[in-house]
């Protein structure tokens, strides 16, 4: 069996007990900089670069070693692609559409409104066209990408007041992510306001936000929204399923050895593994924890999902009738969706629709 996928298949009990050993043990000594978008508080978003870190320094024994770093500590929560394209780290963790505003396309490697859930968004990026098209964008600056974790299908968000149709929208300042979604909320009247989200709280209290959006229950609740605002909104049509990814230096990862490229292909898996999965076991009880404090915890009303979805497929159109790069990773985005929803409506959905009514 070749020896990379001896790492990749069998981990390095599988690589120690096919005695490869040595020839890992013989690599030169590698050190890397990881930063990530994200304070060491959030044990999930940065948590992944931690479980990337772990895992790789233990598949080559000590000798890969990557030291990782909160938003703010090398570089801002939001300079991860400059500092890939000036060579000033080795590898980022962040969530791709920060960087819309250096190209709208950066959207698709994280969430766009009403795109995919975690799995079909995965089965796009490794089955699909969506990995290489991505990787077409990225390698303009330097660097290529991995999936780091997948949040899964994320809340509405948290508010003053309560949202009632579209028109209570019309200028509410709100935290929100990067690209066609805050475009989208804009033509909805919203002030948007991309800021990390350990910057959030204090405007929140402070009331120069009316309003924030961030992951979900386990992450909003150790950020502490809910003692800032009294309502929170489920069905988030902007992020079905938002993925972080690591960015990966093209230049050091051209220096590694096959047996270290192979291993940082399998840190990264393991590390998407454990971290999407984390968010499906923590987000529950949460959420329980949540409605338990006295917020209140509503969905959308129909009319205003509706109005977003208008908004979002005119964002889309324009962008497509000036870009014709967009245009094509929009479309090729899209018909993998269409049936990825066929197949929806006949395996998952019915099954989840039927388990949620049943008495179990």
């Amino acid at each position: 069996m070749h020896r990379r996928s001896l790492i990749k298949q069998a981990g390095i009990a599988g690589v120690l007990a096919a005695g490869i050993a040595p020839a890992v043990h013989a690599q030169a000594a590698v050190r890397w900089r990881l930063a990530t978008s994200f304070p060491k508080s959030l044990d999930t978003l940065h948590g992944c670069s931690v479980k990337f870190a772990e895992t790789i320094k233990e598949m080559s024994g000590g000798k890969f070693e990557v030291s990782v770093h909160a938003a703010g500590e090398l570089i801002p929560a939001f300079g991860i692609v400059d500092a890939l394209a000036d060579d000033s780290i080795e590898m980022g963790t962040t969530a791709a559409y920060y960087y819309t505003g250096k190209d709208p396309i950066f959207a698709f490697g994280c969430a766009v409104p009403f795109g995919m859930t975690a799995g079909q968004s995965l089965a796009w990026k490794m089955h699909g066209n969506g990995r290489k098209l991505l990787n077409e964008l990225y390698g303009r600056f330097n660097f290529h990408g991995l999936n780091a974790l997948n949040t899964g299908t994320q809340m509405g968000g948290w508010y003053r007041k309560e949202i009632k149709s579209p028109e209570d929208f019309k200028g509410l300042k709100m935290r929100l992510g990067g690209g066609v979604f805050g475009e989208s909320m804009a033509r909805l009247g919203v002030v948007a306001q991309n800021m990390p989200g350990g910057e959030v709280y204090q405007a929140l209290e402070k009331g120069t936000l009316d309003a924030a959006e961030f992951v979900g229950p386990y992450d909003d609740e150790k950020l502490g929204y809910a003692k800032v605002t009294k309502y929170y909104y489920w069905n988030a049509w902007w992020e079905g399923g938002a993925d972080l990814e690591f960015f990966i230096n093209n230049k050091a990862y051209a220096k590694l050895s096959p047996e270290y490229k192979a291993m940082v292909q399998a840190a990264a898996a393991a590390a998407y593994t454990d971290g999407t999965s984390k968010y499906m076991a923590l987000n529950p009880p949460a959420l329980k924890r949540i409605v338990a404090s006295g917020i209140q915890f509503k969905p959308f009303p129909k009319p205003v999902v509706d109005a977003a979805f208008v908004a979002a497929q005119e964002v889309f159109a324009e962008h497509s009738a000036k870009s014709p790069e967009f245009k094509k990773i929009f479309e090729d985005f899209r018909a993998f969706q269409r049936d990825q929803i066929l197949w929806n409506r006949v395996s998952e959905l019915p099954f989840t629709t039927y388990m949620s009514t049943a008495k179990i």
